[in-house]
């Protein structure tokens, strides 16, 4: 089983694991994560109860073992300030308005 790093940020009261979007995208798991999670620039926070497990059991799929490198503050992250993670509700949205 191939194995990749990602980082793994929290603060006192959540985590959140750093994925490139165009891997959320790749897997076909772009509409499942919720609003939970973040997105800045080209990358997504995926939090840690849900959507970073979701993350994982597909990369598990695939063949590739994920293990993290962690980071933590005992302030709250700045992650929580980032846009949350909305890319699959606008393209339903769309889908909707726009057949």
């Amino acid at each position: 089983m191939k194995t990749k790093l990602y980082d793994f940020y929290s603060d006192p009261g959540h985590g959140w694991l750093k994925v490139p979007r165009t891997e959320i995208e790749k897997l076909g798991i772009a509409h499942q994560v919720s609003t939970c999670s973040f997105k800045n620039g080209n990358f997504v926070y995926l939090e840690e109860d849900c959507d970073a497990p979701l993350f994982i059991k597909a990369q598990e799929a695939k063949g590739i073992e994920v293990k993290f490198k962690e980071y933590s503050t005992n302030k709250s992250s700045k992650i929580r300030s980032y846009p949350s993670f909305t890319d699959h509700l606008t393209s339903f949205i769309d889908h909707i308005c726009n057949p």
